[in-house]
């Protein structure tokens, strides 16, 4: 992508409004600390050799909230968001997710000035992590971006590799874009595997603007890692789809 003219930004820069994105190719590239902290912070040493800036998204529960790679990781130059979860955690009481989401966005910003946040999807959660703000304002809180709510999907392409593989929003619970995706599935902008993407950013079918998410713990190059991921995931998907039908 940075052979064929991509920018890499964070989600803060593309919500900040600082700067005119209408015409030039970026991609906003995200990744969400759902467990494995250790792989998130590799990522953002790689990233930043290649002088890439990303925004990572971390959970509060001890797999994901490891203060020193947080710290580090935005030593790096990358942006720290909250992966907020409180619907679930709470149990559904909006009173107490709320109080919940402050205390720990005050937590976050111990560690970096957090200015957007992301839902974690929480699959098996009867919650919606975003339902949150039928009742709540999080502008109120100084942030100034969620992804599902704050980016232009009539503009900006969507890439996450939720269910380990980048065509997984069948299986996905929440994460997925809904009306747009029928729309970029119409266009051929389906790909399965990362060599997919590759191949479609080579032959520039991949739009100009874009989003692509990651979750570090998927990505391994250590075989016996890889097949735990693999077979892991491939039963969750399973668990997912017969979600996705029943629901």
């Amino acid at each position: 992508m940075q052979d064929k003219g991509y920018d890499f930004i964070t989600f803060g820069r593309y919500c900040s409004g600082k700067e005119t994105l209408s015409d030039k190719r970026f991609a906003i590239l995200r990744h969400d600390v759902d467990l494995k902290a250790e792989n998130s912070l590799a990522t953002a040493r790689m990233e930043h050799s290649l002088g890439i800036q990303a925004s990572y998204y971390f959970r509060i529960v001890p797999r994901s909230n490891k203060a020193e790679i947080i710290k580090a990781i935005a030593d790096l130059g990358h942006e720290i968001g909250y992966h907020y979860e409180d619907m679930t955690i709470c149990n559904g009481n909006v009173q107490k997710a709320i109080v919940h989401f402050k205390h720990q966005l005050d937590y976050f910003r111990q560690y970096y000035p957090v200015e957007t946040i992301c839902m974690h999807g929480s699959p098996r959660s009867k919650f919606d992590g975003k339902d949150l703000w039928k009742s709540y304002d999080y502008h109120d809180f100084g942030i100034i971006g969620e992804p599902y709510f704050d980016v232009d999907f009539s503009r900006v392409f969507y890439l996450t590799d939720t269910g380990r593989r980048w065509d997984g929003f069948n299986v996905s619970i929440r994460d997925k874009i809904p009306f747009y995706q029928d729309e970029w599935i119409k266009k051929g902008l389906v790909f399965h595997t990362t060599d997919d993407v590759i191949a479609a950013i080579e032959n520039e079918r991949i739009p100009k603007q874009l989003m692509i998410t990651t979750h570090p713990q998927r990505w391994t190059d250590d075989r016996v890692g890889w097949m735990k991921e693999f077979v892991s995931q491939s039963v969750k998907n399973v668990v997912k789809r017969l979600l996705v039908w029943n629901g």
